[in-house]
């Protein structure tokens, strides 16, 4: 083994061609998993890996260091319930909607909306109700979340593609809207928004299928004996 494979990247804005360059956020998950070299890893939600990346490139030099030990977490967090997108998202524009400026508000309001309503037909909910998040975050920005509704009751041509289009366009306003936003903290406010995405994904994972041991067969194989010999 060269040097070169003892290398760890260094996490830093945009792509890579490889290692020796530095890393982003999901590079350095391709690097840990051991795929190809890749910001676009096949070991993350497709959504979660577009959160990661955004996050990365929009928090300051000063403050992605700190990112780097929630990298492993992603790694495998590949969920395909249909209630991730619309989750995921709800959680990034929840972070934002507050302190992102007026012209995003107006954008993130519709997405969340729209997203709201995704889950509300997934759940088996009321058209219109929203998650208690979802309510308090648009109950911030009461100007934008009526424009929102009077706009997305409105008849469109044509019905976006949510999970392809609307979700990851939404996560990015999110993502950068905080990174610019008028706050003091706003590397702080973009970790807690990555977490939670990531929290959201670990959420829907399928539970662990655990094997019986052969042990716990046989255990269970002799009592079922016993029941039947006392018969």
């Amino acid at each position: 083994m060269n040097n070169f494979d003892l290398a760890v990247p260094v996490l830093s804005r945009g792509k890579h061609r490889s290692p020796r360059k530095g890393a982003c956020f999901m590079e350095f998950a391709s690097y840990l998993a051991g795929e190809p070299w890749s910001d676009h890893p096949a070991c993350t939600h497709p959504l979660l890996a577009g959160v990661a990346r955004d996050v990365n490139d929009c928090t300051t030099d000063a403050g992605r260091s700190r990112l780097a030990p929630l990298i492993p977490s992603v790694i495998g967090l590949t969920p395909d319930d249909p209630h991730v997108v619309p989750r995921v998202t709800a959680v990034c524009i929840q972070h934002a909607l507050p302190v992102v400026s007026q012209e995003r508000q107006y954008i993130l309001a519709v997405a969340l909306l729209v997203g709201e309503r995704h889950l509300a037909a997934l759940d088996g909910r009321p058209f219109d109700s929203l998650q208690p998040a979802s309510k308090e975050a648009l109950g911030s920005v009461p100007a934008a979340t009526k424009w929102a509704r009077a706009f997305t009751a409105r008849p469109h041509r044509g019905t976006p593609d949510f999970a392809r289009r609307t979700a990851p366009r939404a996560v990015s306003c999110a993502v950068e809207g905080i990174s610019q936003a008028c706050v003091s903290n706003p590397d702080e406010r973009l970790f807690d928004l990555l977490t939670a995405a990531i929290a959201e994904c670990e959420a829907w994972m399928p539970a662990p299928v655990v094997e019986a041991s052969p042990a716990a067969v046989a255990d269970t194989d002799t009592v079922r004996k016993e029941s039947v010999d006392a018969r």
